[in-house]
């Protein structure tokens, strides 16, 4: 399958959401609203609920540009405890540590930047991805971007470790093609469809992938 990269944006740029993340800790520091839930509430709890089903309580777990952190709430509430979040941004971070305080959850969140950071050598079980690969898909150098992210995720997986990715900018088959040196299918979680034309389609696609062993 063959696919075009989907151009340079303000949303592929670290300025943009260190200016969002300082407007939504004031935000939240004076109305308690955490913010914008990616992706909507919907897609986050088709989430929780597939590793509910799938995914040992033990299991480390890190979310890739946690953003607001709620995710990993909604996952510690469903019994996650090994939970970690990091992010490029600092006040993601420091909005993130603010709402798991106020929500009574325990997790651990770092400044870390999937480009250029080390994560750690096949350290985490499942790996959570609810927009950052997007993001990563429309800087100025998205193809070397996306080949940097695929190979840093791949590293930091144990073996036999998942990938969650949920993306609104690429479909299952193109995330398929971009992953499938690294990564296979695992499964796919539902994600609400649209008919438009007599076609059936996702506005989000929701794919997990299970770390390939390179000898």
């Amino acid at each position: 399958m063959s696919f075009e990269e989907l151009g340079e944006c303000e949303l592929g740029t670290q300025e943009y959401w260190d200016k969002l993340y300082k407007t939504e800790i004031s935000n939240f520091r004076n109305h308690k609203d955490v913010g914008e839930v990616w992706f909507g509430e919907d897609i986050a709890d088709r989430i929780v609920r597939w590793m509910n089903k799938n995914v040992p309580k033990e299991s480390v777990i890190v979310d890739l540009g946690c953003g607001n952190g709620m995710l990993l709430v909604d996952l510690f509430n469903g019994g996650f405890k090994n939970l970690n979040g990091i992010d490029y941004s600092e006040d993601a971070v420091v909005l993130a540590k603010e709402v798991s305080d106020h929500c009574g959850t325990s997790t651990e969140y770092f400044v870390k930047d999937i480009l250029k950071d080390n994560l750690g050598e096949e350290h985490y079980d499942v790996v959570l991805d609810k927009g950052t690969y997007d993001a990563i898909s429309l800087t100025s150098d998205a193809r070397h971007s996306r080949e940097t992210y695929i190979d840093n995720v791949h590293k930091c997986l144990k073996d036999d470790g998942l990938l969650v990715i949920t993306s609104c900018n690429w479909t299952k088959d193109e995330l398929c093609t971009q992953f499938e040196d690294k990564f296979k299918i695992f499964d796919v979680i539902p994600t609400p469809q649209f008919k438009f034309g007599g076609k059936i389609g996702s506005v989000v696609s929701s794919v997990v992938f299970k770390k390939n062993i390179i000898l």
